[in-house]
């Protein structure tokens, strides 16, 4: 919102300055008429001041009122001592031109007359009030001010225009609506943060049709392992093979319990990104102690499990558990599929940590790569059931990542010859 502000600011200050001083050149132009007008009067009250010089003071008014209803001025005769003025006017009476005062009722133009201790007063008439020029140039000022605001609002109205309708679109049910970036909209973050919204809806969305595709399609197989049991159990009158199918139908609904519960805990997996707490925390202690928790479990898979830190702390803003969980779900797989090794290693640059899990078993067809981190992906499938894998703990692991503005990716181990999973982290 500050590039909106500050265009604000700027368009209507420079709409301002610019009809302004447009405006004050139009009317500097009535300045010399009006200098020209005051020059005459100078000139007149200086030649009346040099002809009036009478002998005495009858004379001198019978004179002034000559002069006065001839030419038609509003004359004054004023004493010396009728006026206050500081002395530097009162030097400028014997000048030429005299002094030029205003009053409330207007400018008048003030001298000496020539040896005399008397002054005359002239009054000037008012300059001719050009209303009409004054309205005129008003609503220049304003109209011009009110178009260029309108300018200025129609990217701004055009961007809401755009955002308005994608709403729309989006509510109506088409969720890939987005809003174009543009270089001239004043409103980048609002139409970022409602195309990361749309992002975050439409892969929710997603994510909810494959988990209600996937359970259906996943519950069926147990579904029917229960209803031919029940029917095999009511059919048998040996106990023991009752028994058996009893055992069987515990055996599926214990499965189906496991499912469940990890299609609903990858279904509520949003809500807990939006409660992270972050801290400072030494990756290499944290992989060390999730390498020495994992021990006993390499060993029942018959695997080495080893770890390469750096000797100095490898500080990173991370929320501790859910990243502990990341590897664990790494380490677990590169235990299932891993042949004799599982090695941990720390890389750490100047504005980012790499933590990678590699194994010497089978890999990853590169062709698989780009779809490994989706949900529901089981490169083996036959052992899902079986062991209890449902196509989950990838994806839990790439959206743990993605809170944390990481990245993860897969790659063939140049060192093992397996799986090579990579997490870079920012330290901030």
């Amino acid at each position: 919102m500050r590039s909106l502000y500050l265009s604000i600011v700027i368009t209507v200050l420079t709409a301002i300055l610019a009809l302004g001083w447009g405006l004050d050149s139009l009317v500097a132009e009535q300045t010399p008429k009006e200098r020209s007008d005051i020059t005459i009067y100078k000139t007149l009250i200086d030649g009346l001041a040099t002809q009036l010089t009478p002998n005495n003071q009858s004379e001198l008014n019978h004179q002034f009122n000559l002069v006065s209803n001839s030419f038609k001025f509003e004359l004054s005769l004023l004493k010396m001592e009728d006026i206050a003025l500081p002395p530097s006017l009162l030097k400028q009476l014997d000048s030429p031109g005299g002094v030029l005062l205003a009053s409330q009722k207007g400018s008048y133009l003030l001298q000496r007359i020539t040896g005399s201790n008397q002054l005359i007063q002239l009054n000037i008439p008012l300059a001719p009030q050009h209303n009409k020029l004054d309205l005129i140039l008003t609503l220049a000022l304003y109209s011009g001010i009110s178009i260029i605001l309108i300018l200025w609002s129609l990217p701004l109205t055009r961007r809401l225009y755009l955002l308005n309708n994608a709403a729309a679109k989006f509510g109506a049910g088409q969720l890939e609506t987005r809003i174009p970036a543009s270089r001239f909209s004043y409103i980048t973050m609002l139409e970022r943060s409602f195309n990361l919204m749309a992002n975050q809806i439409e892969k929710l969305m997603a994510d909810n049709k494959m988990l209600a595709r996937s359970l259906s399609h996943d519950i069926r197989t147990p579904l029917a392992c229960l209803r031919f049991g029940v029917e095999a159990a009511l059919d048998s009158h040996d106990i023991e093979q009752k028994n058996h199918y009893l055992t069987r139908m515990d055996n599926e609904l214990t499965r189906m319990e496991e499912m469940t519960a990890a299609f609903l805990e990858y279904a509520g997996l949003e809500r807990h990104g939006l409660d992270l707490k972050f801290s400072d925390i030494d990756v290499n202690q944290l992989i060390k102690s999730t390498a020495e928790s994992y021990d006993i479990l390499a060993q029942q898979h018959q695997v080495k499990l080893s770890y390469q830190v750096p000797d100095s702390s490898s500080d990173c803003r991370i929320d501790c558990h859910w990243i502990a969980r990341a590897i664990q779900n790494l380490l677990v797989n590169g235990m299932r599929f891993a042949t004799t090794q599982v090695l941990l290693t720390v890389v750490q640059t100047k504005n980012h940590i790499t933590i990678t899990i590699e194994d010497d078993g089978q890999g990853i067809a590169p062709e698989d790569f780009n779809t490994i981190f989706e949900p529901f992906v089981r490169l083996i499938d036959h052992q899902t059931r079986e062991n209890g894998h449902f196509g989950l703990g990838l994806a839990i692991t790439a959206k743990i990542i993605q809170w944390h503005h990481g990245k993860i990716t897969v790659s063939q181990s140049a060192l093992l010859g397996g799986a090579c999973f990579s997490l870079v982290i920012p330290k901030s």
